[in-house]
């Protein structure tokens, strides 16, 4: 009997994903619940597994192919015997990589808009919503942006006319909110988020000393993110730096007991989530966003460790940041860095961050300025620990310094509550103590 494999769904919001490596060829035996491929979102790396044990007959989306939630992966013949595992298919059965073409839009909240509304006869689409109605909620309002949606022509069946999250998935399937027309400054702004369509570019020649690469779903969205926050947020950088010597003392004081008792090693990174911690409580615009003309002031601290990855960086979140110990904070992040470079983090792992740090210290790095991690209104930088000469009192002394910079939105962070908020932390990093009694 066939059975179908097909794309599962993906997590919130994302409804593509790229066929990244199959694991079995035609003819290969599958058992059940056996990784037949890796997909590749957005966001993370998933295996498709397969249903039920037999031989794979036929692959329908090749390697580096996209494909859709629900999308036909591959059949297979269930109770079949195939053959042992094969190797992967060689380079030249891959898709090729295909000439910059037209930049694809981002991932699509589920489920996707019909096709073709927008070529609906001028006479067919419904009148606009001219009602004063309650604003769209956050949620809602993303739907709808996500989609290229009219809310005017959206029907509302909340309190007072409000459009509800129903209202727009019954759009997007009738079609009766025609998409928005692509105008000019909708292309400049699609070229903002890091994409250039390709009918832009010169024609450029081969040359055998290069190598053409399509784009990672991961590296688009790093691009569109990053190139987002320098075109919508009035971004900021303040320094300051932070003598370690202390905590270096109380570190390798305490480390082998640490790491017994804990199984874990113990890092600087958990002292600085904590200390970020309080001191995001005393300054709550850094840990705020801008919601169209709404400050959104969150009361709940969900801090976001960037871990870079061959494929790139990600930020997998500490949830509920200010409820945890040291140890499972050290937890946390060696188990993050250690999924991220098996490319096993899910969704969930990067969803609701409230605030980021970035340690480009491990690298070697003495300073940065770091970019935002929007919708979120600052990020923190760490850097590498170097001795230098410091005036200590009326002395000069050799001590481990390390530089710490804040990037804000000054749209809602003003800078004294930047400058204090840095202040603060390096206030906790010298004195550690502060942090075990949150004064």
């Amino acid at each position: 009997m066939a059975i179908e494999i097909k794309v599962p769904t993906l997590g919130e919001s994302v409804t593509e994903a790229t066929v990244a490596k199959w694991f079995k060829l035609p003819g290969d035996a599958v058992a059940l619940d056996e990784a037949v491929c890796e997909l590749e979102t957005d966001k993370v790396t998933i295996e498709v597994n397969s249903p039920t044990a037999g031989a794979l007959k036929d692959i329908v989306a090749a390697e580096g192919s996209d494909v859709g939630v629900g999308a036909l992966l591959a059949t297979l013949d269930e109770g079949a015997e195939g053959a042992a595992a094969s190797a992967p298919p060689p380079a030249e059965e891959k898709a090729e990589a295909p000439a910059p073409a037209a930049a694809k839009e981002e991932p699509k909240a589920s489920p996707p808009p019909p096709p073709a509304s927008a070529a609906q006869p001028a006479a067919a689409q419904p009148a606009p919503v001219t009602a004063n109605r309650p604003p769209l909620s956050p949620a809602v309002r993303k739907l709808v942006d996500d989609n290229d949606l009219d809310a005017s022509l959206i029907k509302g069946t909340g309190p007072d006319d409000r459009v509800i999250k129903g209202d727009v998935l019954k759009a997007m399937e009738d079609g009766s909110a025609k998409r928005r027309a692509v105008t000019a400054p909708a292309q400049s702004a699609q070229s903002s988020r890091g994409f250039t369509p390709s009918a832009e570019l010169p024609p450029r020649p081969e040359d055998p000393r290069e190598e053409r690469v399509k784009m990672t779903k991961l590296r688009k969205v790093i691009a569109g993110r990053l190139k987002q926050a320098q075109n919508t947020a009035a971004m900021l950088t303040t320094w300051n730096e932070v003598d370690m010597g202390a905590a270096m003392e109380l570190r390798s004081e305490y480390k082998d007991n640490f790491e017994k008792k804990h199984g874990v090693r113990l890092g600087f990174m958990s002292f600085f989530v904590r200390a970020a911690v309080i001191a995001l409580k005393e300054w709550p615009a850094i840990n705020a966003e801008i919601y169209g003309e709404e400050l959104i002031y969150k009361n709940f601290y969900n801090v976001g460790v960037a871990v870079g990855t061959p494929n790139g960086l990600v930020v997998p979140v500490l949830k509920d940041a200010d409820e945890m110990r040291f140890a499972e904070i050290e937890g946390a992040i060696s188990d993050f860095g250690r999924r991220a470079r098996d490319g096993k983090l899910g969704m969930d792992d990067m969803m609701g961050g409230t605030f980021t740090i970035s340690n480009g210290g491990v690298f070697g790095s003495l300073n940065s300025m770091p970019i935002l991690n929007v919708p979120q209104s600052a990020i923190l930088g760490m850097h590498k620990i170097q001795k230098r000469p410091m005036a200590v009192g009326d002395k000069v002394e050799i001590r481990p310094m390390m530089y710490l910079a804040l990037s804000y939105d000054h749209r809602i962070v003003d800078g004294r509550e930047a400058v204090s908020f840095l202040v603060r932390m390096k206030d906790l990093i010298e004195d550690p103590q502060r942090i075990m009694l949150d004064v």
